[in-house]
Parts: structure tokens; sequence; C-alpha cells
């Protein structure tokens, strides 16, 4: 949603600096003369990059003022684009960066998934010195899971000086939305008393919900804070040697493209890590047509991509990783291909054998054969074509084979289209911008582009976009709508997100509202989740330095060396501390799981490693079906277990008794509280509380328990029983099983409950912050809402022999071995997954393609849509794939899982492939893991899989009725794609004799 943007005349030139890596670019901007050809840039200046960036930056600046030709009075900003800050966390240089401490604030959670859980060994290393935990944290509609207790506080403040620490990260539950008892202020003003001149970073004022997200945006920033404002010192004085106007204001760039007081961005360095992607693009839009006068198309949601050809690499940017750490904040996307201006040419004189890249002479042009060289490279394809002018023979380059190079030609247009949809945001053509010197290898029509744009100075947009940037606020808030409606909800969000604006430095009557997203809250009423954000030009009457007073008085003593060795990493306060794990490379052929027979049982057991846990969890997600929740966090809590030397045992479900007491379950509820609330410990505390309640009542099934099962190994529940069956808590086996095969939306679409229906209660549940409810009796199995943990009536050994789905956890864990095998060349991780599920009698491809288009909705807590593939032959699959297998479109609806797939034929022509309760799943071809509905977007290249289900779902009719396409609706008789072939169990393949 957008809103028409006011009309503004700026004041008066501009001028602005971007530091892009090798080079560093600057330019005079003056915005009042945007409709003159040169777009107003009154000068450009490129010079190499010095190893002392402010020196690169002062030198930029006096000579682009010098070409300028005007008075350096009439400079009225300054703005600077770096990538400083972000080749200090990549380089994990340990003289730019800071160890700190970690308080997380929450009564219940986040004491499983640790800090540094899923970071780079190296990286967490450089930087984490502890972490501490103190009661507070929310719910999802706001209100208090605990408050703040000021002794616990205080207390971790003397740990925290005793290990020699003076950077503090603050990071609790839903702080985003805390606007009632602010907890993170609250602890950091206690920090602040306790320990005098701490850089203290509330992790609310980085990044906004999904906490592990924003945990390490708010880790990554401080880490850096004292060697940003070392260097922003540095611009300031920089700056200041120039003579320029006294109080002449310094901006910095975000990653999102918009601008950033200097104090701001002294204070969260991270939100201008990746600010050099948007600088180009806002570039490239200013200095085109399209963003001109009353044709601009800022504020109207028009999207547009930039490709940025240099010499070794095209980037192409749309709008999150870094280095290798995952993050919430606003940052583009970036695509880079090997293809540039020093590029490799090979091949054959003729089209079709000619290869572009990856390889690459990078700046050494001297060696292609248009600068005396010997090799082939781009350059000289551009220059044979007639496309470029450079070098000193150009006539060896003239001289290439007419069809080579037409056919290299042919390579590179095909490269940057496939760039360029894999950044596109929607099927339609759009704006295509080209940068950089490389840009004139492009040729004058690309698929996918509605008009491709050469803008002026097009080899400084970088600096360009630094100098046109604009202010924005955006906030993201849960509202309540029981007192008012969804539109005042929204107007009250759009209003607070002016404000934050103008606040920031926008003048008010600029401003307008570029995002609108109003989000209901699964299973929870009059509850949505509001994200807004509104943008307007820069107040240049504003002075927004004042804050840089304590910068510059600011010593900060001790900067130049963390403050304990990285050789001597500190332990971690926490029950789960153990080594941080290696990264060393598994040989994946030669791996063998861990199987033993217990000495005391004498029952083969299958001990789980992080290795084992890695498969299963790659596994899970793709018999999730789209569905079941991504099962990282839970890999991450288990493999931390590991680590910390608790044992997870698998046990065939052929070694247990018929009378054996099985207890299972799972959690189950709203993926918007998982973001938020990690991997805890529902399902232990419901199976415990359902134990206590069955003994209390003298029921016979209150037998001791004598094994864990899991309710679906699809999603983020295949893992489940490992914790609650670890040594940790009831050390118990698990049983390589469970009851679906795959992933359900709703709990009571079991197998269990279809051969033994009314044997799902009594049951309990448990929110795991102490609260638990029990339910002895019910009409009919069903789902009950919101986020919990579930533990079901135990069943017995005999019904988990007639009525589960067995061997499932070896099937994850010889589908996630595919997955690994086929590291390096993805393409074959779908061939190798159809042979470790039986083959092609019981599993096939069912289509290659690309996502086209994902319609959805949510409907009593469930995702519900529908999910169009377009295909695509390129991609190449087995000789026994049919040629609907990438010939027209596939039409997969969801109901959180995977539901159906229909084939659409070029002459419109239908048939189902496949239904439940068969799995259907989608691989990213890429990457040749799962994809989940999470993940759905235009542009993603996947692979559809259909696998035959387990007989436990069709050898009766009930089974059909409750998992079948008509228990969703659908009417349509069930069709199997296969016969089902029963997994090989690990227990018994590796079993030490």
């Amino acid at each position: 949603m957008s809103e028409v943007r006011p009309q503004y005349h700026p004041r008066g030139p501009v001028e602005a600096k971007a530091n892009a890596g090798t080079n560093t670019d600057a330019v005079v901007l003056d915005p009042t003369q945007q409709a003159t050809p040169t777009r107003g840039v009154l000068a450009s200046y490129k010079t190499p990059t010095t190893s002392d960036t402010t020196i690169a930056v002062e030198s930029a600046i006096r000579e682009v003022i010098a070409r300028a030709k005007i008075d350096s009075a009439a400079i009225s900003s300054i703005t600077i684009g770096t990538t400083a800050f972000l080749n200090a966390v990549i380089e994990r240089d340990h003289t730019r960066l800071t160890r700190i401490a970690v308080l997380r604030l929450s009564k219940s959670f986040l004491r499983d998934v640790r800090p540094f859980s899923d970071w780079p060994v190296h990286l967490a290393e450089a930087i984490r010195g502890y972490v501490g935990y103190v009661n507070g944290g929310l719910h999802i509609d706001g209100s208090e899971e605990a408050p703040i207790v000021e002794e616990q506080v205080v207390a971790q403040c003397h740990e925290i000086r005793k290990h020699g620490l003076s950077t503090v990260v603050i990071a609790g539950v839903y702080s985003p939305i805390d606007q009632e008892f602010h907890q993170e202020d609250r602890v950091r003003d206690i920090v602040a008393r306790e320990i005098p001149g701490a850089d203290i970073v509330c992790s609310h004022e980085v990044a906004n919900i999904g906490f592990l997200e924003r945990e390490n945006a708010s880790i990554l920033s401080a880490a850096i804070l004292r060697f940003a404002r070392q260097t922003i010192r540095g611009f300031r004085a920089a700056i200041r040697n120039l003579n320029l106007p006294s109080g002449c204001p310094l901006y910095l760039t975000q990653n999102d493209g918009t601008l950033l007081d200097a104090a701001a961005a002294a204070r969260v360095p991270i939100r201008t890590f990746s600010s050099g992607v948007t600088n180009s693009m806002r570039g490239a839009a200013y200095l085109s047509d399209l963003a001109s006068g009353s044709e601009s198309n800022e504020g109207t949601g028009e999207s547009a991509t930039v490709v940025d050809i240099g010499g070794t690499t095209t980037d192409a940017s749309a709008y999150v990783s870094v280095a290798g750490i995952k993050v919430n904040y606003s940052l583009p996307h970036l695509h880079s291909i090997g293809l540039g201006g020093g590029s490799l040419v090979k091949g054959k004189d003729n089209s079709d054998g000619v290869v572009v890249g990856p390889d690459s002479v990078g700046h050494e042009l001297h060696r292609s054969l248009a600068f005396g060289g010997s090799v082939v490279t781009a350059t000289d394809v551009a220059v044979a074509a007639g496309l470029a002018t450079v070098g000193i023979h150009p006539e060896a380059s003239e001289a290439l084979d007419k069809t080579f190079v037409i056919g290299a030609l042919a390579r590179v247009k095909a490269m940057l289209e496939e760039a360029i949809d894999n950044v596109k945001t929607s099927p339609e053509p759009m704006p295509v911008f080209l940068t950089g010197g490389g840009s004139v290898l492009a040729t004058e029509s690309l698929e996918g582009a509605s008009v491709i744009i050469r803008p002026p100075f097009h080899d400084v947009a970088n600096a360009v976009g630094a100098a046109c940037s604009k202010v924005g606020g955006t906030i993201d808030l849960i509202q309540n709508t029981s007192e008012q409606t969804m539109a005042e909800a929204t107007e009250d969000a759009k209003r607070m997100a002016i404000e934050k604006a103008v606040s920031a430095g926008a003048l008010r009557e600029t401003v307008y509202i570029a995002r609108v997203d109003v989000m209901p809250i699964p299973y929870l009423d009059n509850q949505i989740r509001s994200v807004v954000t509104a943008i307007g030009e820069l107040d240049i009457t504003r002075r927004p330095d004042g804050h840089l007073q304590e910068l510059e008085e600011d010593n900060d003593v001790g900067d130049t060396h963390p403050t304990v060795p990285s050789s001597n990493p500190i332990p971690i306060q926490d029950t789960l501390a153990g080594p941080i794990l290696s990264e060393e490379k598994q040989d994946h052929s030669a791996y063998r799981p861990k199987v033993l027979v217990n000495p005391v049982t004498q029952i083969p057991e299958w001990h789980i490693s992080t290795t084992d846990l890695e498969y299963i969890a790659d596994g899970c997600y793709l018999l999730g079906c789209g569905g079941g929740g991504n099962p990282e966090p839970g890999k991450l809590q288990l493999r931390d277990m590991l680590s910390a030397g608790h044992t997870v045992r698998i046990i065939d479900a052929q070694s247990l008794n018929p009378a054996d007491v099985i207890y299972w379950g799972g959690r189950m509820g709203s993926p918007a509280a998982i973001s938020e609330r990690l991997q805890a410990h529902e399902t232990v505390l419901a199976m415990r509380a359902l134990a206590s309640h069955l003994r209390h009542n003298g029921d016979t099934d209150g037998a001791p328990m004598d094994a864990i099962m899991a309710l679906e190994i699809g999603g983020s529940n295949g893992l489940e029983p490992f914790l609650c069956g670890s040594t940790r808590f009831f050390d118990r086996p698990v049983v390589d099983g469970d009851f679906m095969g795959r992933a359900n939306p709703m709990c009571c679409q079991t197998t269990l409950t279809v051969h033994r229906p009314g044997e799902f209660v009594p049951c309990a549940i448990d929110s795991g912050a102490g609260r638990t409810m029990l339910m002895t009796a019910a009409p009919r199995d069903e789902a009950m809402g919101s986020l919990v943990g579930l533990a079901p009536r135990p069943t017995s050994g005999e019904a988990v022999k007639k009525a589960g789905v067995l061997r499932t956890v070896s099937l994850a864990w010889r589908i996630g071995r595919a997955m690994a095998r086929a590291e390096g060349y993805a393409d074959g991780a779908p061939e190798a997954i159809v042979k470790e599920v039986g083959g092609a009698g019981s599993a096939r491809v069912l289509f290659r393609g690309k996502i086209a288009a994902v319609d959805r909705t949510l409907r009593k807590g469930l995702s519900i849509g529908v999910l169009r593939i377009v295909g695509d032959k390129s991609q190449a699959g087995s000789s026994s794939e049919s040629e609907e297998a990438t010939a027209g479109e596939l039409r997969i609806p969801f109901i959180n899982e995977n539901i159906l797939a229909e084939h659409v034929a070029p002459d419109g022509t239908t048939k189902v492939l496949a239904t439940v309760p068969d799995p259907i799943a989608l691989i990213d071809r890429d990457t040749g893991r799962a994809v989940g509905v999470p993940e759905y977007r235009y542009g993603y290249h996947v692979v559809v899989l259909g696998i035959a289900c387990s007989p436990r779902w069709t050898e009766t009719p009930r089974g059909l009725e409750v998992g079948g396409p008509k228990g969703y609706g659908y009417d349509l008789e069930y069709k199997p794609l296969g016969q089902y072939s029963e997994p090989r169990s690990v227990v018994e393949e590796f079993l030490e004799h």
C-alpha cells in the first residue's frame, strides 16, 4: 500500500561520497537541477580506496568540490556510504571487534537455544564473552511474562564486570512491542548504573520481531560499536579539514536506502552494513528519467531491478544473512553471478559451446586480447561486437570469429536474464537499470525487462544514491482491535511511523507512507501486527549532530583489542554450556552412525550424533510437506545438549513389547509465537503433567514410561521426542517412527486416531510459562489452538506396531544424508532422495520450474493458499521423467501443508498428479534443501517431489476420510502415487556386532 508523495523542491547543493571497496566515489549533487540532462550532478570523482578510509574520503571530497567549481560554503550536508563496518565482521578482524556480554530477558524461554548457536565458529569465538539470564519477557498480546527483578540484573552485572566486559546486549522476548513495561530500557538503566561507561545495546532499537535474528543483529552492532565511533570521528575530522560550513551535518546511508545521522550511526552501526547496494539502486533510479519530476515512481509501489556489472561479477539487486548470520533488519537481496568485463570466455567457435565466466582476470585487463594479452575476456567480446572501444590492440579482439562472438553475447544475455529473474518479486516485466563499467555487455533487450536504462554517471551511481537518500521511519507493533477498527489501528500505526521519520530528520510536509503490512495473529482474537514505513526528504535546515558531543569526548580506552583473547573463550552461564563445535567438513560418504547394544536391556540403540542431527533435521523439513515448522531451532537446542554431554537414543519399534507404555506428543500453535519464544520444554512439561495425572488417578496407563515417540516426523515436531527422551529429561529411548509419516495441519490427523479413535484423551497441554491444562474427555479427537506442548494419552507397544508409521526417523536421516551428499551439485538431490525412499516405484519428480505466484490467507490459525509453478525446460532431469515435468504449470493448494499437485498442460488440460496423504514436497534447485510454505515466494526455482504414503493411511476407509483429499474439502478420489517402501532401519544396518 502506498500514498501519493507531496512534491518537494530541495534547497541547495548536497555533496555525497560512497565508499565501494576498491574505489571511493564522490559526487557533488544539486537536487534543484534534477530536471537537467546531468540530473544535478555537478562533478564526480573516483579514487582508489586507502587502508585508512578517512584519507580517501577527504581526498575524494576535496577533489570533487574543486571539480564542481563551487564555494565550499554552498555544501549543505555530507552523506557517506561505507562498507568498513561490514568488512570488520566479514574479515573477523579482532582489532576492530569487541567481546560482548548478552543478557536475555525471559522467565521461561530462551535458555535452550543459546546466543551464537547458529554462528560461524570463528566469528563466535571472536565476539562471545558472557551470557546471562534474568526474568522478564512479554507474551504475544503485549502482557508481561514476568516482571524485571532488579536484584537479578545487579547480580548479572557483577558477573559481567568479573569477566572484564564493558559492552552489553539486552534482548527480551517481544521487546519490539513493549510499549507499556519498557523492560529492555529498565534493564539498560540498571546496567548503566552498575557498569559506568558501558556500551549498551537494546535489541528493540536494532530490529523487529524474530528473536534470534534480532539478537544476532544486536550482537553484531555491539561488537563494532567502538570501531564505528572511531571511524565516524575520523570522517568528521576529515570534514573539518575541508573548511566546510560550521555545523555542516554528516549522514551515513542505511541498508534500506534512507539516511542516518552520524550520532545514530555510531549507536547502531549495523544499519549501515549493506548500504552500498541500496545506494546503487537509489542512484540508478534517480539518474534515470523514471525517477524525475512528476514521473517519479517513488512512493507508487513500482519495482525495478538494478544490474551492476563490474570487472568480475554482476550484482542484481532487489530487497538476509551477514557473514553467515541470520538477521532481520531491512537488507537488500543481492544475487551475484560470475560475469564482468574480465570474465574469461571459452568454448568452440559456435553458439552452443561458449562459456562465459565465472573465471576472470579481475582487474588485470592487460591479459585481454584488446590490451595486448593472450586470453579472451568479455571485454574482447564487447569490442568485437562494436559495443565498446577500449584497449591498445582492439584489432586482436575484432578478429574473433563472429559466430563465437554471437554465442558469447547470447550466453551473457541468458545469464543476465536469469539473474534478473532471480531477484524479481513478481512475474511482470519491470525497469532494469544498468550500472558499472561492464554494462556495455548487456544487449538492448532482456526478457523480463520492460525497459533497459543506462543512466548518466552510472559508474558513480552509488555516490549519487547516497547524495539523494531520504529519511525513513519504520514501526512494527502488535495492536488490539477489540475497541477500534482495523482501519483505525492502521491509521494510528501510520501516524507513529510518520512521527518517527520526522524525528529522524525528515521534512514533515514531504513524508509519505511507503509500506503498510497488516497481519492477523494466528489463534488470537482482535490482535494484528502492523508494520509501517514512512519516508520523506531530508530537512537540511536541521542540525542533528548535537548528540555527537559525547562521541567527540569519548576516548574509547581499550578499544584496540578485545577484552579477552580469542584463544581463551569465556564459559557461558548456562547448564548447556559446552565446547564451541568444530566447523570441520564431514565426509558424508564415509560417515557411520553409532549403534550399540544396551548392556542392560540387550536392545540395539542408535546414539544420535551432531551429524545425525543435521541429516534428520533436513529430512524432517522435507517430510513436513511445506508445513510443520522449520526444525532449525530444535536442531540448535539439541546440538548444544549433545555438546554438553547429554545423549539421545533411538530404538526400532520391533524392540517394543506389546504392553510397553509409549508417550508421544509435540508442539502445536502459532508460527508468530514460535519466532520469539524459540524452542523450550513445553512438550516435556505436558508429558510430565499427564504422567502425574494418570498416576494420581490410579489409571493403569500410569505405568512407567518405557519409550517416547513423535506425533509427526514432518517439520520441527520430528525432533521434539529427542528432547523429551534425552538424558537431560526422561532418559527414555525414542521409537524410530511417528503417527503421520509426514506433517498434517491438525494434531488429530494421526494414524493412531485413524486406527484407534477416541484414545486421544486424557491429554495435557503446557504453555511453557507455568500454565498447564488437562483435558479428560472430548466428543471427538480435535486440535486446540495457541502455542503449547501437547501430550495425548499414552499408547502401547502393540498399538505402535499396528497403527504407527515406522522407521521414519531412519527415513528422515536417509533423506538428509542424500541432501548432504549432493552438496556442490544440488541438481542431483531430487534423484538421490527418490532412491532413498524406495526408487521410481515409490517416489518421483512431479515437476521442475519456477514459483510464479503465491496466493495465501490466514483462516483459523492455518496458512491457506495456492502455489503456482511454471515449467522450466532448462532444468535437467533424469530420462525417466515425463515431459509434463517441465511443461505448462503446476498448481499446489496448501493448508499449512501441500494438499495436492495439479498439472496444467500448455493446451489447458488438467491432471491431478498427487494428493494427500501422499507427501508432496518442494526442493530448492540451487541448494538441494527443502522449501517450506513460509519461504514460498516468486522466483524460487524448485523441484516438486511426490512420495507414496504409508499404508496406515490407506488400508481403512477412515484413513482417507481423515487424511485424504476429502478430509481437506476436495471432492477427489485418492489415487496412489506409487507403492510404499518401508524405510531401511538405521539401527539394523549399522549395528556393531
